[in-house]
């Protein structure tokens, strides 16, 4: 099979995937009393983020730390500046206060925690750095904070907007929808990466670069999916909270996974895509605070989609 019809038929999985996912996700928070921001940070993520992991995962066992790295850095990046933009330009994101003052910045940390640990010869002077197995416990354990975090809002009725139209189906089909949406964002993530891994190798581009573009917008396909739809539908906080929980998810149970197969080489080079993440963190935030608060709107969209053009040509000229 062809990478372009890898490609296609991809990104057909993945919109209905999504599509179906939002549906039995936005159910189920309804039928249990559960908001939608922890569905969002929970399950939504959670099921968008498998692509991240496989892709991960496969990199660590064969030692390609430049791609486990980039696709995670670059996924985070892709997220905020590239799917949120995208969301928000088709209808503006309003979010709770619990999203600013605790999930945004909850996010800002993971990445700050990934700059310590991953950074021993710019902050001890060792002889390489390298997130060992050590530093995989340390995210997994921060990534256990945060599910337990989510869990314990869980009961918090009043999170769920009852300006938002939630199509309620009986618990068996929501459950069947979830399943069959998180198949589909899998397999099409899945043949979405081989494809556009193949085109990238035919064209050239390095394993790192491959990482933080291709194989990064890939397997955050799922995310911009998932939001775009969710925004489409008047969900916005699942919208928002996907988002902030796929990074949580990539930085603490993603890359602390691939550290503990196999220790992960980080390139000094990284350190400039980690303060991308942490910039487009902060930026979020901010934004929260500018023309209407807890919202982001159009303009600051179209300004996040900007600064991800403007990314993505800075890291193909420094490669």
């Amino acid at each position: 099979m062809s990478a372009v019809l890898f490609m296609i038929l991809g990104f057909a999985l993945l919109i209905k995937g999504a599509d179906l996912l939002v549906d039995g996700a936005a159910s189920v928070a309804r039928r249990l009393r559960v908001s939608e921001l922890v569905i969002g940070l929970t399950v939504v993520a959670f099921g968008t983020s498998t692509p991240e992991l496989a892709v991960n995962i496969l990199a660590s066992i064969r030692g390609n730390t430049e791609i486990a790295i980039g696709n995670v850095l670059g996924s985070n990046i892709a997220n905020v500046l590239l799917i949120l933009g995208i969301s928000a330009l088709i209808r503006p994101l309003s979010v709770t206060k619990g999203t600013v003052w605790k999930e945004i910045p909850f996010s800002l940390l993971a990445a700050v925690v990934l700059f310590f640990v991953a950074n021993d010869r710019l902050l001890d002077g060792g002889p390489a750095s390298i997130i060992t197995r050590i530093d995989g416990l340390v995210l997994l354990s921060f990534f256990t904070i945060f599910l337990y975090y989510s869990v314990s809002i869980a009961s918090d009725v009043a999170g769920i907007s009852e300006q938002v139209p939630i199509v309620s189906h009986a618990l068996p089909k929501s459950l069947l929808f979830i399943v069959i949406g998180l198949a589909g964002l899998i397999l099409g993530g899945n043949w979405i990466v081989k494809g556009a891994t193949a085109i990238g190798r035919q064209l050239g581009m390095s394993e790192s670069l491959v990482g933080l573009t291709i194989v990064a917008v890939g397997t955050s396909l799922p995310e911009l999916a998932t939001s775009a739809l969710a925004a489409r539908k008047g969900n916005v906080e699942i919208a928002v909270g996907n988002i902030v929980g796929s990074n949580i998810f990539n930085i603490f149970f993603v890359l602390g996974v691939s550290a503990i197969i196999n220790p992960l080489a980080f390139m000094a080079t990284g350190n400039l895509d980690l303060v991308a993440v942490m910039l487009a963190s902060t930026l979020l935030f901010l934004f929260m605070f500018t023309g209407k608060h807890r919202r982001l709107d159009r303009w600051e969209a179209a300004v996040f989609i900007l600064l991800y053009a403007l990314y993505i040509g800075f890291s193909i000229v420094k490669r």
